[in-house]
């Protein structure tokens, strides 16, 4: 059976969900589906349309109470289209897809599934994501965060299906190309004779970076020849942050020592670069989708445990696991590796393949 797909989202600029939602259009298309994505628009959307996945351009993520007038629009597209399933990945366009799914009588609304990608801050807001004929947890932690805060949801709503890494693009052992190396190194040669840990993380305060540049002064106050990479963009509301973030290097006479790397299309290749990678987040990550990449290559992996970083670690790199901030902890382990960490030997866990697979099923769960 052919089904048409509908997953809505704010915009496809850059992230986990709006990467999700291009690897299930891909999915969709390459089984003789048909994917629908209504967003706002962005730079994925070119590789969305590679995909063979239809973009559609509806604002359903501007906050405002005029987003609402787009109900009647997203209702009238599922009937034209034929939607057989309906997506809903993030909580303002869920909302405008809610009501226009709750509008359209019974026995002609599609199936309803949600994914709840975060800790969503509980609340009638977020209760939205719960919401759906089938509600899929990317993590254990998600779904027992479900259950806790929204107690009414019923578990057999509810599959933990979790984020996956293809292989291919970061197999086991990866190193970068020469030239990226020497263009890598002619950009930071204090790197090339350092103890390299890098943070995958936008520029936010609670992803940690503070705690990285204290983890750098500790070990290079034991003598550890340690630099930091921190690897990530930063929004415009988060400049402050980022002034505070250079303040902090300075006083810590880290300059050069710890890089502000800012946003970085080759993530893959400066991980790979790297001696440890690290997960520093304060709160607990949904997931954690760059730890998973970093792992499927076979890098070291030192992170906070907790949330799904510690799912991940648990079952594929226990070694990398420490209390939830405990710098002395990251450093104690760094000193004990020194250049050669622990080998990543357990299989990957959560590949793209299974992801897309499991989605795909639970689409056609619901459509018959």
């Amino acid at each position: 059976m052919s089904l048409t797909v509908l997953q809505l989202l704010p915009a496809l600029e850059s992230g986990g969900v709006e990467r999700g939602t291009i690897e299930i259009a891909r999915a969709l298309t390459a089984a003789g589906h048909r994917a629908l994505v209504v967003s706002e628009g962005g730079r994925l959307v070119p590789e969305l349309e590679a995909a063979g996945a239809e973009h559609i351009r509806i604002p359903v993520g501007r906050k405002s109470p005029f987003t609402f007038r787009h109900v009647l629009t997203l209702r009238r597209l599922m009937r034209r289209e034929g939607v057989d399933i309906l997506h809903l990945r993030s909580r303002l366009p869920a909302w405008v897809g809610w009501h226009a799914w709750r509008g359209m009588a019974p026995s002609a609304r599609p199936g309803l599934v949600t994914t709840f990608h975060g800790f969503y801050s509980p609340g009638r807001y977020s209760s939205v994501m719960a919401r759906g004929e089938r509600v899929i947890a990317v993590s254990e932690s998600i779904r027992e965060y479900i259950l806790e805060q929204y107690p009414d949801t019923e578990p057999e709503r509810l599959r933990v299906i979790h984020r996956g890494v293809d292989p291919v693009r970061y197999p086991r052992g990866y190193r970068p190309p020469h030239d990226w190396l020497r263009r890598w190194y002619r950009q930071y040669p204090q790197l090339a004779e350092s103890l390299v840990l890098t943070l995958p993380a936008r520029i936010t305060r609670w992803k940690g970076q503070e705690d990285l540049v204290a983890i750098v002064r500790r070990l290079r106050a034991h003598g550890i020849p340690a630099a930091g990479v921190i690897a990530g963009g930063v929004h415009p509301r988060r400049r402050a942050f980022l002034r505070e973030l250079e303040t902090l290097i300075e006083a810590a006479g880290l300059q050069g020592r710890v890089i502000l790397a800012g946003h970085r299309n080759d993530l893959r290749e400066v991980m790979a670069a790297s001696d440890v990678v690290l997960s520093l987040s304060h709160d607990p990550e949904a997931f954690g989708r760059t730890t998973l990449e970093a792992l499927s290559m076979g890098k070291a992996v030192i992170g906070y445990a907790h949330g799904g970083v510690r799912e991940q670690l648990a079952a594929m790199y226990p070694e990398g696991l420490v209390p939830v901030g405990d710098m002395d902890a990251v450093v104690r382990r760094v000193i004990e590796w020194g250049h050669e960490p622990p080998p990543v030997n357990a299989p990957l866990g959560f590949t793209l393949e299974a992801m897309q697979q499991r989605t795909l099923s639970v689409y056609r769960e619901l459509a018959a």
